[in-house]
């Protein structure tokens, strides 16, 4: 089981919710770790994946956790929310849904900005309409890219900068859709801006791989460290427990504000070469020693410097309390590293 932690009154009003609940991008980390969550407490969940970059794995890990009795109560589609009608027919029924789909990545929007735009623009603006169309609560994954170039920290909803990437592009044109959405038919959908989140299921393979389970993998199978630059870049690493948290939060507020926005982070900002001492720690918990010192390459284009939210907003509005920093996080999220990286080969 995932090491998430819920509150008991907000475990009591998603379970309490009596209506179908559509996860898109289901199969991902992020999704897969929301559909647990909610099957596990007694909910009706539909998947909506495409399996691009999200993979049946996920799932079938999800359907042994909960147990057989327990999946009968979730629905996969495999679909793409490029495809409008798919998007219609994923809503129908649906009360609230939770829009996890999308190319994540500044690198790979880098490398492909047009696909980046079809799938995490054109797919959410069908998922947005459809989703009003069908009158169910919409909460989607917006970004901490949107901060662009804004030099201040910590960084605070209304205060954004130039988008550094095609990739914040795409996030910060999503808001401005929710916003307009809200403005033209009075629709009100909650936008969660994400600050690099990690944890159980999450891929390390690939050229777009997220830094901390890329790292795990080099650092099991001993091989060197890639550090983009100084090592004095810094994020605000965010375990994913706290955004399935969010994510709740958001869809069974009572009165949620129009088009509103929250950033979902810890408070808290790690270099990357602190990150490397953490995640050294962690593994040796686990008797894993990695003795390398890490290599350094080139800054990345369209990567900020600097991350760190304020949770101020998310936590007068919707109660947001994080229940993991860094260290907790890595601490509940290395065990499924070590095994997935370790026996399955991932």
């Amino acid at each position: 089981m995932t090491s998430i932690e819920l509150s008991p009154a907000l475990a009591a009003r998603a379970s309490a919710a009596d209506t179908l609940w559509l996860v898109t991008g289901a199969a991902g980390f992020i999704g897969s770790n929301i559909v647990e969550t909610l099957i596990r407490l007694g909910c009706r969940v539909r998947g909506l994946d495409n399996f691009a970059t999200g993979f049946h794995a996920n799932l079938d890990e999800v359907a042994r956790a909960v147990g057989p009795a327990a999946w009968a109560r979730m629905e996969v589609v495999e679909a793409d929310i490029r495809d409008r009608d798919a998007c219609t027919a994923a809503v129908a029924g649906a009360g609230i849904v939770l829009h996890q789909a999308a190319l994540g990545s500044v690198p790979r929007s880098v490398d492909d900005p047009i696909t980046s735009n079809e799938v995490n623009v054109g797919g959410f603006i069908n998922m947005l309409d459809a989703s009003r169309r069908a009158g169910a609560r919409f909460v989607y994954a917006a970004s901490s890219s949107t901060y662009g170039d804004e030099p201040s920290l910590p960084k605070i909803e209304q205060r954004i900068g130039r988008p550094l990437s095609p990739y914040a592009v795409t996030k910060a044109v999503n808001e401005i859709y929710a916003e307009v959405f809200a403005r033209t038919y009075g629709y009100r959908a909650t936008g969660l801006r994400y600050f690099n989140v990690f944890g159980a299921r999450q891929s390390p393979n690939g050229a777009y791989a997220a830094v901390i389970p890329a790292w795990v993998q080099a650092m099991i199978a001993d091989q060197p460290l890639l550090i983009n630059g100084d090592g004095e870049t810094s994020r605000d690493f965010t375990y994913v427990g706290n955004v399935v948290q969010a994510n709740l939060l958001a869809a069974l507020v009572d009165e949620p504000s129009s088009a509103d926005v929250y950033n979902v982070a810890t408070e808290a900002r790690t270099s990357l070469n602190q990150l490397v001492e953490l995640l050294r720690e962690a593994l040796a918990e686990l008797g894993v020693r990695y003795l390398r010192a890490p290599d350094h390459g080139p800054e990345r284009i369209g990567d900020v410097r600097h991350s760190l939210a304020s949770v101020a907003k998310a936590r007068e509005r919707l109660g947001y309390a994080p229940t993991h920093d860094l260290k907790a996080g890595l601490a509940a999220a290395m065990p499924w590293y070590v095994a997935a990286l370790s026996e399955k080969g991932l």
